[in-house]
């Protein structure tokens, strides 16, 4: 696991306005805690905790460089930001202190390789879950998993204790869980040209013979209407 370093100073808590003044400066307020660590308020820089973030990946641990005794050389794992609804900008920062001799619980995205049997078939590849929680040291924690669907068939599932994990890198979970499946076509397939051409031709023919049983009665109606008209005039002549 590659690490890097982040800025990092104590910051004031006092007054009201000192977050504020944090951002004015370029650096991100944030807090520090573990479960040895009395929570501290800091400060780290923003260019320096974009970058951070940006390679989380293969940058997860990250060791603070600082003028305060108490925090300088300590390993961080960035645990949650706080973001900007609009802009986006980093807010806020959580800092845990680990103990690179202590294995500890993280959360390692899945990476899906190859294409599925069962996608070829018309089937949809469906992932269940995109992370999956481990526990390691943290100099050992991965970037990724890759987990191969290529046998996946139409049904298929592939579960979390199916999974290989490499070193001494523990899987964590209550439930045998299903991380990625193929589900069967959802949409119904078009006709064959064979069957559009019976379905035409049987429209075909129930046509004429509809209009063959108005066509005689129309004409019926006109013949039946015909000597009628003519009696009447012969009554008028008369």
């Amino acid at each position: 696991m590659e690490t890097g370093e982040l800025l990092c100073e104590k910051r004031p808590t006092r007054p009201k306005g000192a977050r504020h003044q944090v951002r004015r400066e370029g650096r991100v307020p944030g807090v520090l805690y573990g479960p040895k660590t009395t929570p501290i308020a800091v400060s780290v820089n923003a260019i320096d905790l974009k970058n951070r973030v940006a390679h989380a990946a293969s940058m997860r641990i990250m060791r603070l460089k600082s003028s305060a005794s108490e925090l300088d050389g300590k390993h961080v794992l960035l645990k949650d930001i706080q973001r900007a609804p609009v802009s986006r900008e980093i807010l806020h920062a959580d800092l845990y202190e680990v103990d690179l001799t202590r294995p500890i619980r993280v959360e390692v995205p899945l990476h899906f390789v190859g294409k599925p049997a069962g996608v070829a078939e018309g089937g949809i590849l469906q992932p269940l879950v995109r992370e999956v929680e481990v526990e390691c040291l943290p100099m050992e924690i991965p970037e990724f998993f890759d987990v191969d669907v290529s046998a996946l068939g139409i049904h298929d599932v592939i579960h979390v204790s199916t999974m290989k994990f490499a070193g001494n890198v523990k899987p964590i979970f209550d439930t045998d869980y299903a991380i990625v499946s193929v589900l069967p076509p959802t949409v119904e397939a078009a006709p064959t040209p064979a069957a559009a051409a019976e379905v035409v031709a049987g429209a075909e023919g129930a046509a004429p013979a509809e209009g063959a049983a108005v066509a005689p009665a129309a004409a019926a109606g006109k013949e039946a209407a015909a000597p009628a008209a003519g009696a009447k005039k012969e009554e008028k002549k008369k």
